[in-house]
C-alpha cells in the first residue's frame, strides 16, 4: 500500500508539473549531478505519464507546403527533419497502429519534395525545403520509413503511387553518395550525418565527400533491404532480385574496407587514399543494428568498446564518442551543430540497444534503459520539457539552454528522446523495438 501510494504521489507530481507555464524566461536549465532513481519507483509507469503529454508538441498539423500532418523535434526546432522525424514516427506507431499515419504522412512530405533527379532535401518547411550547408540530402531513412509505416499500419497498398519515387531517391543517392572504387558510401560533410560535428568525419568545406562512413553505409544497406521487402509485398520480382543483390554487394564491401578484426572494430576510412580514421565514435556501432558481423566478432567489439567504462560506458548511458579519445568533452553546443563527441544521446543509445539485445546483452540494454529514465525524469520535472543531449559523467543536461532558445526562452527538446519508452518497455517487459530488417 505505500509503494502504490508513493507511486500515486510521484504521478500527480510530474502531471501538475506540465500545468505550470512551460517556457519561463532567461531560466537557467543546468542542473546538479543526477542520482540513481530509488529502488521501487516505477519509473515506466512514469516515463510514460508524461510522454503521453509531451509527445504531442512534437505532432504538427498539415500546413502551407506541407500536405500531410508532421513530425518535429519541437522547442528549439519547429521544422521537419529526416532521421529525426523517423525515429518519432516509429515510436508513435510502435505504440497504436492508427499512430503509424504519422510515419506514412512523414514519408509522403518529403517524397512530395522530391525533384525531377531525386533529390530530396533533409529539413522541410511549410513554407518549403530548407537549405543548409548548401544541398543538404536526407538521410537514406525513407525507404525504413515507408516499409515501418506499412508494417505498423498493416498496409502496403499506400505506396504503390510513390514506389517510383522512392526508387528515384535511392539512385539519386548512388549518383551523388556513391564511389565506385571502393562500392561504398560517403557524407557530404560531418553535419549530414546527424551527428553534427563526429570526430570521425569532418566538416571542413575543403575536404567534402572525403570519408566512407560505417553509419551511412548501414542506413543504405537497411534502404536496399527495405525497398526489397516492400518490392515483395507489392508483387515487384525483378527489383526484389536487384535490392537483395545490392544489399549483398554493400554488405560484402562493408566487411571488406571498414571491419578491422585486429582492432575489433568498424572504421571509417578516407576515399582519397584508404586511410584508417581509428576513431572510436557512435558511428563505429552502427553496423551492429543489422546482420553483418558474425556473432562472435560483433560481441568482441562490443565487450571490447561499447560496455567498457573506460571507453563508451558510462554511469548514465552510453557516451557518443569514446572517453579516450583526444577530442572528448561534454560542452554545452547547438549552434552551428550539437555535439556529439562525448554528450549522451537518446537516438544514439536506443541504436546501441538494438546492438546489445542482437547479439545476446539483453541485461546490459536493459542498464541503459534504467539509467537514462532518472536522468529525462529529473529533466522533465525541473524544466517540463527536455534537452537534445546530457552530460556524460553526470547526466545534467545540456543543449539548448534558454541563452541558447530564441529571445532567451527555454523551450526544451522532444523529438526521438521518446525512444526512451521503447527501451524501458523492452527492459522492463521483454517487448523492445529493434526495427528489424532480415532477409
Amino acid at each position: 500500500m505505500y509503494n502504490l501510494m508513493r507511486s500515486k504521489i510521484i504521478l500527480i507530481v510530474l502531471l501538475m508539473a506540465f500545468l505550470v507555464p512551460q517556457i519561463s524566461k532567461a531560466q537557467d536549465t543546468r542542473m546538479a549531478t543526477i542520482a540513481a532513481a530509488p529502488a521501487g519507483v516505477p519509473l515506466l509507469g512514469d516515463l510514460k505519464a508524461a510522454f503521453d503529454t509531451l509527445k504531442f508538441r512534437s505532432i504538427r498539423p498539415a500546413e502551407g507546403y506541407i500536405k500531410y500532418d508532421y513530425l518535429i523535434p519541437a522547442g528549439f526546432y519547429k521544422q521537419m527533419w529526416d532521421w529525426d522525424g523517423f525515429f518519432i514516427g516509429c515510436y508513435l506507431a510502435s505504440h497504436k497502429q492508427e499512430d503509424a499515419k504519422y510515419l506514412k504522412g512523414w514519408v509522403l512530405n518529403f517524397v512530395n519534395s522530391t525533384d525531377k533527379d531525386g533529390y530530396v532535401p533533409g529539413c522541410i518547411t511549410t513554407k518549403g525545403p530548407r537549405p543548409i550547408f548548401g544541398k543538404f540530402a536526407m538521410k537514406p531513412f525513407l525507404s525504413q520509413g515507408a516499409y515501418f509505416a506499412s508494417l505498423y499500419g498493416g498496409s502496403f497498398a499506400w505506396i504503390t503511387p510513390v514506389y517510383d519515387q522512392l526508387k528515384k531517391v535511392l539512385e539519386y543517392r548512388e549518383k551523388t553518395q556513391y564511389d565506385p572504387k571502393y562500392g561504398l558510401f560517403f557524407w557530404d560533410i560531418a553535419i549530414q550525418s546527424g551527428a553534427d560535428n563526429n570526430p570521425a568525419l569532418t566538416n571542413d568545406t575543403n575536404d567534402r565527400s572525403a570519408i566512407l562512413a560505417t553509419d551511412i553505409n548501414t542506413f543504405q544497406l537497411r534502404e536496399y533491404i527495405s525497398m526489397m521487402k516492400i518490392a515483395q509485398k507489392l508483387g515487384k520480382s525483378g527489383d526484389v532480385r536487384i535490392y537483395k543483390q545490392k544489399a549483398e554487394t554493400l554488405k560484402a564491401k562493408m566487411l571488406q574496407y571498414l571491419w578491422f578484426p585486429g582492432e575489433a572494430s568498424f572504421f571509417n576510412i578516407r576515399r582519397d587514399n584508404g586511410k584508417v580514421i581509428q576513431r572510436v565514435s557512435y558511428s563505429n556501432f552502427v553496423p551492429l543494428i543489422q546482420d553483418i558481423l558474425p556473432p562472435d566478432q560483433a560481441k568482441e567489439m562490443i565487450k571490447r568498446y561499447l560496455l567498457a567504462p573506460d571507453c563508451m560506458w558510462s554511469e548514465y548511458g552510453i557516451r557518443s564518442l569514446s572517453v579516450r579519445d583526444p577530442a572528448y568533452n561534454n560542452a554545452c553546443i547547438i549552434i552551428p551543430y550539437s555535439n556529439w563527441q562525448g554528450p549522451l544521446w537518446i537516438n544514439a543509445n536506443f541504436l546501441y540497444t538494438i546492438a546489445l539485445v542482437r547479439y545476446g546483452f539483453k541485461e546490459e540494454a536493459g542498464d541503459v534503459a534504467r539509467k537514462l529514465a532518472p536522468v529525462l525524469l529529473n529533466d522533465i520535472k525541473a524544466n517540463h520539457s527536455m534537452h537534445e543531449c546530457y552530460h556524460a559523467e553526470t547526466g545534467e543536461p545540456l543543449a539548448p539552454t534558454a541563452a541558447q532558445s530564441p529571445n532567451g526562452i527555454f523551450t526544451g527538446f522532444v523529438g526521438w528522446n521518446l525512444l526512451e519508452q521503447n527501451m524501458l518497455e523492452g527492459a522492463e517487459t521483454g517487448n523492445w523495438m529493434l526495427l528489424e530488417l532480415e532477409y
